[in-house]
């Protein structure tokens, strides 16, 4: 399918890092900010594949399904199933993407993935819940619900799925990582 596309001394330092986010890690609860998937430009064109294309005029929305590929500026996003919001008010402009069903977030050599991600155009933001990893290089955190701003760059991933930013899925379910807790693995370069 053709895609289609809308307008719209420095160890010490380190050391003394690495034990501050691992005391962090440990203690739970506490949301873990990592610079990730940033500066990316949302105004950028969307273009989009899927097996199924079904748009719905009168809701403003279009439901993809079936290995949906969406791209946007080097930001890929990956998933079985999403409906894309849009208004439409002399040309079509896009809101919101609703994915679900697991999702790939990709720029380079950072990757997120999760049950669900919402990605907010209005406020460049990618939230993602349930089963959240973030990527990046040898590292990796671990949770319920990550939260990308691509106007900072700047992550946070949350132990729990639920908060007051929770995303939900279309039946209002959210599975997280059961622990509550933020885990991960942080690469250390050899020392020689």
């Amino acid at each position: 399918m053709k895609p289609v596309s809308f307008p719209p001394s420095r160890t010490a330092c380190r050391n003394a890092a690495i034990g501050f986010v691992a005391t962090a890690i440990m203690l739970g609860g506490i949301q873990l900010s990592a610079q990730a998937i940033g500066g990316h430009n949302s105004n950028a064109p969307v273009s989009y594949a899927a097996d199924r294309i079904e748009l719905q005029d009168r809701q403003n929305r279009v439901v993809l399904s079936g290995g949906v590929d969406i791209t946007q500026a080097g930001l890929r996003l990956r998933a079985p199933r999403t409906v894309v919001n849009y208004s439409d008010a002399g040309g079509l402009s896009i809101q919101r993407i609703l994915a679900t069903g697991g999702v790939t977030v990709t720029r380079g050599s950072e990757a997120a993935s999760g049950n669900v991600a919402v990605y907010d155009f209005n406020r460049r933001i990618i939230t993602m819940a349930g089963n959240v990893r973030l990527r990046r290089g040898g590292d990796t955190l671990n949770g319920g619900r990550l939260t990308i701003d691509l106007r900072t760059g700047i992550s946070s991933v949350d132990g729990r799925a639920g908060g007051s930013s929770s995303v939900t899925g279309e039946d209002g379910t959210v599975r997280d990582n059961g622990s509550g807790r933020v885990t991960g693995t942080f690469s250390v370069p050899d020392r020689n």
